[in-house]
């Protein structure tokens, strides 16, 4: 028998927007934490649902391995899982009951079970592990199987827990620290993967295959609206000499052509960069990769010449907005000038740049909208994601807006784009700044291919882009007039809420 069934939650099919660009991959968090229980002396098998079609094929998983525990741990890698997404959390809900239905307890994990466990525990859940997972999965596991004497005998006992005293009321117990030595943690579960099915997607799709990595935990940073239920501000490290050997395995197991390193934040650790592009040159491992970083962070000494070194094709920058006065209300801690010199700095490196945008965040107008579009037409980078401000549970943000949220407080999808507060302009508005923005960048990013003679014309890939072009140029004037409508709209609404005459005192 198996003892541990380990799932997820997150189904690309569930997620409209990015089963489109299908770029899927395996749920790295849960890899880890198969690992780690296996090494701990435990029978593991693992349900994928990244590329499954419904929470059934769930079901038949809990049919053919029989588990003694069905365990959903949350790929917190995942920017999509952090995100605390409806779909999923329903796909949640629903594949415990499909466990419970079977007599099978369910152990959870994750960042939306981290900041809800009364829900999950409500649904079913015999627990939630809130924070970071192995540890705690460890000890709840020798406790229920009495693996080991000097286990702890109780629950209670149990850092990092959330469960149903016998009144069923909810019981936390006292928060556990993370991991400090990332090096001691055996490599992701990767033979539990259908590997061959991502790669077959990857080229049918895209042409090469990308496999995803992880070099950290967790972000010292403190953008206020960005939720931290897992790792809180603290940040570790694995060592680049770790990193690049998991590297070198990879490459003579699965043969990737390009790495996904899936950190909050690449190379933060001084001079770690350039130790791993040292590494990478000495083992002869050089790969394409993309990552996520911050424009003060590439401007530190030779990072960026060291990222080239190593094998960077693409950093995926959290631009946010062009406007300062923003980015201070955010807590951001960069300037917009960074922005500005670290994209031609990137450009000069030959590595590619994409910017996070993110819109409606309180106290913004359509100056700094301008603003930010103003540094998009400037510096055009490879690639663009917009998003509005997202509230989550435990930032300075979801505290300042809490009062105006309504029953809905999370997206139902990565494309949903609502206003879950009271924005500087509602809903319609920013799904319509998404609209303008995109056909603007993607027709000026078109134009600037052909103008600089990189895009072949006669193409057949390259036709549609030409006539997308076309098309977005002959709409992008309708398109803008009915965002002017949206913010006229809400500005003469705002304005009649404010003028309403006040009722004299003495009538």
């Amino acid at each position: 028998m198996t003892d541990i069934l380990f799932g997820q939650s997150y189904f690309l099919r569930f997620d409209p927007k990015l089963y489109a660009a299908m770029q899927p991959y395996p749920p790295l968090g849960t890899l880890f934490a198969a690992s780690y229980m296996r090494e701990a002396g435990y029978q593991v098998a693992l349900f994928d649902a990244m590329l499954a079609e419904s929470e059934n094929e769930w079901a038949a998983a809990l049919d053919r391995y029989h588990p003694r525990f069905a365990v959903l741990f949350e790929d917190n890698f995942n920017y999509l899982s952090k995100m605390c997404l409806l779909n999923m959390r329903e796909a949640a809900f629903t594949m415990t009951r499909m466990a419970k239905d079977r007599g099978i307890p369910v152990i959870i994990c994750g960042a939306d079970a981290t900041d809800h466990y009364e829900k999950y525990l409500q649904h079913g859940a015999d627990y939630v592990i809130r924070g970071e997972g192995e540890l705690t999965l460890h000890e709840l596991m020798d406790m229920l199987t009495g693996k080991k004497s000097l286990t702890p005998l109780t629950p209670a006992d149990i850092q990092g827990l959330a469960y149903l005293d016998g009144e069923g009321k909810p019981v936390t117990t006292l928060p556990r620290a993370v991991i400090k030595n990332l090096d001691e943690l055996p490599m992701p579960a990767w033979e539990l993967v259908d590997v061959e099915k991502y790669r077959r997607i990857w080229l049918e799709r895209h042409g090469y295959y990308s496999i995803n990595m992880v070099t950290t935990r967790g972000c010292p940073y403190h953008c206020n609206w960005c939720a931290k239920p897992i790792w809180g501000q603290r940040y570790n490290v694995r060592s680049a000499q770790n990193v690049a050997q998991e590297l070198q395995w990879l490459k003579t197991n699965f043969h990737p052509d390009h790495i996904w390193f899936a950190d909050d934040i690449m190379g933060l650790k001084p001079r770690w960069i350039q130790e791993f592009a040292d590494e990478i040159e000495r083992l002869n491992i050089r790969t394409p990769f993309k990552c996520l970083s911050r424009a003060d962070l590439l401007l530190v000494e030779d990072t960026i010449q060291a990222m080239h070194r190593a094998g960077c094709k693409t950093i995926w920058m959290g631009a946010e907005s062009g406007s300062q006065k923003i980015l201070d209300a955010m807590d951001k801690g960069t300037a917009v000038e960074q922005i500005y010199e670290s994209r031609r700095k990137l450009a000069h490196e030959g590595i590619e740049v994409g910017f996070f945008l993110q819109f409606g965040y309180p106290g913004e107008t359509r100056d700094d909208i301008e603003l930010t579009l103003k540094m998009v037409r400037e510096l055009m980078p490879d690639d663009i994601g917009i998003s509005v401000s997202y509230p989550l549970p435990g930032t300075k943000f979801y505290e300042r807006v809490r009062q105006e949220l309504d029953e809905k407080t999370n997206w139902t999808d990565s494309q949903d784009l609502a206003m879950l507060y009271q924005g500087p302009f509602p809903t319609e508005f920013y799904r319509q700044l998404h609209t303008v923005v995109h056909k603007e960048y993607r027709a000026r990013k078109t134009w600037r291919a052909l103008k600089s003679g990189k895009m072949n014309p006669i193409k057949p890939q390259n036709l549609r882009r030409i006539a997308a072009m076309g098309y977005h140029r002959l709409t992008l004037g309708s398109a803008r007039r009915k965002l002017d409508s949206l913010a006229l709209a809400q500005a003469q609404q705002s304005h009649r809420s404010t003028t309403i005459p006040l009722t004299p005192m003495n009538q």
